[in-house]
């Protein structure tokens, strides 16, 4: 089985809409992909749409990318099978989902400050339906000709934090959203913890506190990890008793990442499904 358990669509900051995302997946060959995209579940509906009309199997993983940060670190949350009703969960979900406006136009305001052509009409209409994020404001920037990549526009000379034109957002305690995704049935993964080029990682004595707090898991096998710092998670995860993950991260276009280009263990995914009670796994055929 080849398993993806971290993939974003237009619904965030991806470049496929979820039908897209789910067909792609099919084509590249994926038994499971999960839909995590940022903080919200917006595009579920139509991602199990259109899984039902293909005639391939392919299972749908249903999820979202949690922003978090503690001790003024950032960190990312998978959360998969949790239900999306569920209301405490639910209403954290929208306050940060309904910061990502205010925070953009605070940053474009920023840049306009600096001189940089960069207008908040361009940036909603690349964002779409999605939820507004950097990564929307950094392909302006690409489009301005002042960067040559998403990662290029994420650093401290632009948008990075510590950047002219950074601006904070609101983002949940990670040991609050374990607690939440857990109350609504979720099974939870520390996505890239090691990921030293976004910036500053929390100490692995976090992760040890978080796998007391209920953390199931983390992601290892990933882009933005080399090798040792795979091995050295791996034997984290054996330490702490935490399941270890692989996924692409994929972003469509906005990323060089394929779907697939990571993958997760069957017996690993078994048990991730096997413990979560909010929701299932969703097959198409």
């Amino acid at each position: 089985m080849r398993i993806d358990l971290h993939t974003h669509s237009t619904a965030s900051d991806g470049t496929d809409t979820p039908a897209e995302l789910v067909r792609n997946a099919a084509a590249a060959g994926l038994d499971v992909v999960a839909l995590t995209d940022h903080d919200t579940v917006g595009g579920y509906a139509e991602a199990q749409k259109s899984l039902h009309e293909l005639t391939v199997p392919l299972t749908l993983v249903t999820g979202a990318e949690l922003s978090c940060r503690i001790d003024g670190v950032s960190l990312h949350l998978l959360a998969y099978l949790f239900d999306p009703r569920e209301p405490e969960l639910f209403r954290e979900r929208e306050l940060v989902r309904d910061d990502r406006v205010p925070r953009a136009r605070a940053m474009v305001a920023k840049l306009n400050e600096t001189g940089v052509p960069v207008t908040w009409e361009r940036v909603a209409q690349i964002a779409g339906d999605g939820a507004v994020g950097r990564p929307h404001i950094a392909q302006a920037l690409i489009e301005a000709g002042l960067v040559g990549s998403i990662s290029e526009a994420f650093t401290p000379q632009w948008i990075g934090p510590g950047g002219p034109a950074y601006v904070g957002k609101h983002e949940l305690d990670p040991f609050e959203a374990v607690r939440l995704v857990k109350g609504a049935g979720g099974v939870t993964v520390f996505a890239h913890p090691a990921a030293v080029k976004r910036g500053v990682c929390v100490p692995d004595s976090v992760i040890s506190d978080l796998a007391a707090a209920g953390l199931d898991g983390i992601e290892v096998d990933h882009m933005d990890h080399d090798e040792p710092t795979r091995a050295r998670l791996r034997g984290l995860a054996g330490e702490l008793g935490l399941l270890a993950t692989g996924s692409s991260d994929y972003h469509g276009t906005r990323k060089t990442c394929r779907l697939g280009e990571y993958t997760t263990d069957p017996e690993v995914y078994a048990e991730i499904a096997h413990r979560a009670t909010g929701a299932v796994p969703i097959s198409a055929v």
